[in-house]
């Protein structure tokens, strides 16, 4: 019986190969895709913000003892990260569960689960300070109000303060008053409080700068012109709030200085405004009746006391006020300060400036 061989066609012996290969592709791509969409969701829970557009902060605060899990509650309880699930998958993927320090956190919506993990790990707890700038003009009120505004609870206790409690300390009061309040000293600048800082340690700060500022030439030059620093200050209050800018100073002291000296009213619009407790450009013809010290339309020489706090160049500027016979000025709408002579020439500028 002669041997027959079987021939299986090649065809259909391959046919099933490639299925379970294309099977197998399809299968690995298909495992690739959810790789990928697990990593890009991964990456957007970890490190993509929950806005990183927002600038406002959160204390937050860890308390000793919790775990990574409560924690990780509390962040998405305070809508600063979107999953405690990957917080915790972040924190156990870089063994950093033992690394949580306790204490309070100034962590934002704009900072990523990295982020967040690094300022905790790292201990930077939100030291007991703030830092609070007081611009040139702020008045003793508006310096109250900038205080309470960034939580400085010592403010409650200011207000009743005497230029007397202070003198024998700092001997650039004894010009002023006793019974004066310390408007006008309180000297304008960037300082650093603690936030349980007291009353009297605010006004130290203050009173301590103000000491450092008005150096000893300027004292001196002080003394020389007969002049006493108390005054010199109240008119530096004025400039301050008169003039447009620093560069104005010099010569809106100067007008200041020579209605002073010819014993012509002031008639400053600013000091009938820490009278009336507005801020207008011009006063209104109500507001000049107005019988208070501080009206210096209705009353000649310098009011009782300074009118807000000024800063150095104000205070240089009523130090040493240039020689000119100005006697006028006014702040046309738009453009520089002009300056007159005369009272005709300042309503002729006024019927110019001001129409």
């Amino acid at each position: 019986m002669e041997n027959q061989t079987i021939k299986i066609p090649v065809t259909q012996a391959a046919e099933p190969q490639k299925k379970s290969r294309a099977v197998l592709f399809y299968g690995l791509a298909a495992l690739a895709v959810l790789a990928a969409g697990f990593l890009a969701y991964a990456y957007y829970e970890i490190y993509v913000p929950v806005d990183k557009n927002s600038v406002e902060t959160v204390e937050f605060t860890v308390t000793k003892g919790l775990g990574v899990k409560e924690i990780s509650w509390q962040l998405e309880d305070a809508k600063l990260i979107r999953s405690a699930w990957w917080f915790e998958t972040y924190i156990w993927y870089k063994k950093q569960s033992g690394d949580l320090q306790a204490g309070k956190y100034a962590l934002g919506k704009s900072f990523s689960v990295p982020e967040i993990v690094g300022t905790i790990t790292g201990g930077k707890v939100v030291l007991n300070e703030v830092k609070i700038t007081f611009p040139e003009g702020f008045t003793y009120k508006q310096v109250k109000a900038r205080l309470a505004e960034q939580g400085i609870t010592g403010f409650d206790d200011m207000g009743g303060e005497t230029v007397g409690d202070f003198q024998v300390q700092y001997k650039f009061l004894s010009d002023a008053p006793a019974n004066a309040g310390l408007e006008g000293f309180l000297f304008p600048d960037t300082y650093i409080f603690e936030r349980d800082v007291k009353a009297a340690g605010i006004i130290k700060k203050f009173l301590d700068n103000f000491d450092k500022k008005l150096t000893p030439d300027l004292r001196e030059q002080i003394s020389r012109q007969g002049k006493n620093i108390y005054n010199v200050v109240i008119l530096a209050s004025i400039v301050q709030q008169e003039a447009i800018d620093e560069n104005d100073m010099p010569l809106v002291a100067g007008v200041f200085a020579n209605r002073l000296q010819k014993g012509i009213a002031l008639e400053s619009d600013a000091s009938v405004n820490y009278a009336t407790g507005k801020k207008l450009r011009q006063t209104t013809y109500e507001d000049l009746k107005i019988k208070s010290p501080y009206n210096t339309y209705m009353y000649r020489g310098l009011p009782p006391g300074p009118i807000a706090n000024p800063g150095i160049e104000a205070i240089r500027a009523a130090i040493n006020p240039p020689k000119t016979d100005y006697l006028f000025f006014l702040h046309p709408l738009d453009g520089p300060t002009v300056f007159s002579k005369t009272l005709d020439e300042h309503n002729r500028n006024r019927a110019k400036y001001l129409k």
